[in-house]
C-alpha cells in the first residue's frame, strides 16, 4: 500500500482531516480533492487525498478563498510533474554520458531539443537578421 491507495471511507477520511463530511463532498464538488469512487460510487480517500484536506484546511485557516486554494494545488501538482521529469531527464542525461564517453558535447536545437555534438565540433550558428517594426496607431 502507498499514499495513493484509496481506503478511506468519508467519514474516516473527515475525521482524518478534523472536518465535516459535507466539507468534504463540497471540495470534491469544486475539484480540490478528487478521491476515487467505489462501484457503489461512494468516495474512497487516500492518504494524499487527507494530506491535501490537511492542506487546504491549513490554507483556508490562513485566509485564502477555495479558488486561491485550487490554484495554489494546481501549480503545486505542475511542480511535482516538471520536477519528476527534471529527475527523468537527468538519469538519462547520466546514462547517456555513461554509454557514449566520446559524445559528452550537448548543443540545443531552434525547436529547443537538445542534441549530442561529436567532440571537438561547434554548433551552427544561425546569422539570420529579423528586423522588428512597432506598428503606429493614429
Amino acid at each position: 500500500m502507498d499514499v495513493n491507495t484509496p481506503i478511506f471511507a468519508i467519514a474516516m477520511a473527515a475525521e482524518l482531516a478534523g472536518m465535516h463530511p459535507q466539507t468534504l463532498r463540497q471540495y470534491d464538488r469544486l475539484g480540490l480533492v478528487s478521491p476515487d469512487r467505489t462501484a457503489g460510487k461512494s468516495r474512497r480517500y487516500s492518504m494524499r487525498d487527507v494530506e491535501q484536506l490537511r492542506e487546504v484546511g491549513r490554507l483556508t485557516a490562513e485566509g485564502l478563498n477555495l479558488e486561491g486554494i485550487r490554484r495554489i494545488l494546481t501549480l503545486e501538482d505542475q511542480v511535482a510533474q516538471l520536477a519528476a521529469r527534471v529527475r527523468e531527464l537527468e538519469s538519462a542525461l547520466a546514462d547517456e554520458m555513461l554509454n557514449r564517453p566520446g559524445r559528452r558535447v550537448f548543443a540545443a536545437k531552434e525547436s529547443g531539443y537538445v542534441i549530442s555534438l561529436p567532440a571537438g565540433t561547434r554548433a551552427q550558428r544561425s546569422n539570420e537578421l529579423v528586423v522588428w517594426r512597432p506598428v503606429l496607431f493614429d
